[in-house]
């Protein structure tokens, strides 16, 4: 069993929202691996990076994809950060994965550098999200098939474009 698209991207690039749109419009299941992180720790994410810091979380992340790979064969929505471990980038291949881009002006409205995602906060979450996106981008695409700008489209407008791309057919 294999994912019938694995969507990677920074935060605020719409991958829960597309994926979850995605999945319903191709009449397959959802799957997030942030949630399935949470289910492995009990906890969410910003407890996982308080209480046992980014390396424990960046396993637990790494044990979920390699679950999720395994047993998921719908739409599969990576943590914005997957891509910087190497093991995961070296699970992805072969997959089909999706990057779903946003830049910097945009992904700082979308993600309003809230609490909930504990890489963006601190004392310049701007300088943070752009730090952020010059370290994955390359790796977004290393492991990319498709790639696909968000910035002027509606969640709507990207899944009508993603299923002429992936040769989906709509429910």
């Amino acid at each position: 069993m294999s994912p019938r698209l694995v969507i990677v991207g920074p935060p605020g690039a719409g991958k829960t929202e597309v994926g979850r749109s995605l999945a319903e419009r191709l009449g397959v299941p959802f799957r997030d691996t942030d949630e399935d992180v949470e289910e492995l720790a009990g906890r969410t994410i910003p407890e996982i990076f308080t209480h046992d810091g980014e390396p424990a979380f960046r396993e637990l992340e790494t044990r979920a994809l390699t679950a999720a790979l395994a047993e998921h064969s719908g739409v599969l929505a990576l943590g914005g950060g997957a891509v910087t471990t190497e093991r995961n980038r070296s699970l992805l291949a072969g997959h089909p994965v999706l990057f779903l881009s946003v830049g910097l002006a945009e992904g700082v409205r979308r993600t309003g550098l809230s609490a909930p995602r504990p890489l963006l906060t601190g004392v310049n979450p701007r300088a943070t999200f752009q730090a952020l996106l010059r370290e994955r981008l390359p790796l977004y695409r290393e492991i990319a098939v498709w790639e696909v700008d968000t910035d002027e489209s509606s969640p709507a407008e990207i899944v009508d474009d993603l299923l002429l791309r992936i040769g989906g057919t709509d429910s």
